[in-house]
């Protein structure tokens, strides 16, 4: 008789019925809800629970529990699954905390030879040392139980993010140094070309090492369209050594002065300093801009420095500012131009068609200038 009642109350507007039926009939919704719109729909056309049954192939009770939400919470309750947690969480918040400490704790530091954390790894950690740890809520943690505590922190044990460091404590000041003689050379070249060069001639200077000679084992097979619309190249390679490019940017006409070595030593940009000595006339001071290698600050480069007094002067780059050197557009665009994909029978050939690539430079300077002066001011 209760079934009878209930049945009787069962009543679907147009909108009800219009929305069990799309769903009844999708492809796309989910099993469970599907099954239970046909429950519905038969059972508010007045189809018996076993009718429901033979035509549908679900259990009774399935039938039954179905009907009784929708009759107690309308149709969307009868179509949904109710969120019910059976007990309390077991894992305390200390737990967690442990969990997250062990996460920000290096393996190497526990014994082990990684560096970063699996999931895996982890998750066997803590199994293994949650009960001496007094966590024994963590003695059977899944993987997945490991991952969700984690994610609620957003931590990442596994990945590494790397930063860099301004190990100069005097940043500012040298980059501030630096902007100023950029300042200085781009209202000199601002004057009219006619002008006599200045006394003072600035520089830019870098060496470019590690520069591969590369020997093809098998030519290059040139394009045939439309087959191969590209140059055909082996995988296979010779390694012959590498060369160093010693370079000077002058910042006033764009010229490049540069040298080719098989090392960077002080001796090699000794040489350097001489080609820039003999270039320019006497009684013009060379303000370099550079780094700190250990070539530009060497005793036997002091000691050539000490010859040529008030010939040059040093504006060094502050540590890892490389990108203040505007020599390092130049190497850009050589490893961008004749440096790309370039292969060579012997380092003499590489050092010649350094050379050749850089005269071809030279042939249309470029006068680089840096653009932004707001870290003066600031």
């Amino acid at each position: 008789m209760a079934r009878q009642t209930k049945r009787a109350l069962l009543v679907l507007n147009d909108m009800e019925r219009n929305q069990l039926t799309k769903i009844h009939q999708s492809r796309t919704a989910p099993v469970r809800e599907v099954q239970r719109a046909g429950i519905l729909l038969r059972y508010a056309d007045g189809e018996s629970i076993s009718g429901i049954q033979r035509v549908l192939g679900i259990s009774r009770p399935t039938i039954y529990k179905c009907i009784d939400k929708a009759l107690a919470m309308g149709i969307d309750g009868g179509l949904k699954d109710q969120y019910h947690r059976p007990k309390e969480a077991v894992i305390t918040e200390e737990a967690k905390a442990w969990v997250i400490h062990l996460a920000c704790t290096k393996p190497k530091d526990l014994g082990f030879a990684a560096e970063v954390w699996t999931l895996r790894n982890l998750a066997d950690y803590v199994r293994e040392h949650a009960i001496p740890a007094g966590h024994n809520s963590l003695s059977r943690a899944a993987k997945a139980t490991v991952w969700r505590i984690l994610n609620a922190n957003q931590l990442r044990p596994h990945k590494i993010r790397y930063y860099l460091e301004r190990r100069d404590e005097a940043f500012e000041e040298k980059m501030r140094e630096v902007l100023v003689v950029y300042q200085e050379v781009n209202l000199q070249n601002q004057k009219d070309e006619q002008v006599q060069r200045p006394d003072v001639i600035t520089v830019s200077v870098d060496e470019k090492p590690g520069v591969q000679g590369l020997k093809n084992i098998a030519p290059d097979l040139p394009p045939a369209y439309p087959r191969h619309k590209a140059w055909g190249r082996d995988y296979e390679y010779k390694r012959l050594g590498t060369l160093s490019i010693l370079a000077a940017l002058d910042l006033h006409d764009g010229q490049i002065i540069a040298q080719v070595h098989r090392r960077h030593r002080s001796r090699e940009f000794i040489q350097l300093l001489k080609a820039l000595d003999a270039r320019y006339p006497e009684g013009t001071t060379i303000r370099v801009i550079l780094d700190n290698h250990s070539s530009h600050i060497s005793k036997e480069t002091r000691a050539y420095l000490a010859t040529r007094p008030n010939r040059f002067v040093y504006v060094h780059t502050p540590k890892h500012g490389s990108w203040l050197n505007l020599i390092e557009m130049v190497f850009s665009k050589m490893a961008r131009s004749f440096l790309r994909h370039i292969r060579v029978n012997s380092l003499d050939e590489l050092k010649q068609r350094i050379l050749k690539g850089i005269d071809e430079m030279n042939a249309q300077p470029v006068v680089f200038r840096w653009k932004k002066f707001d870290a003066i001011t600031e």
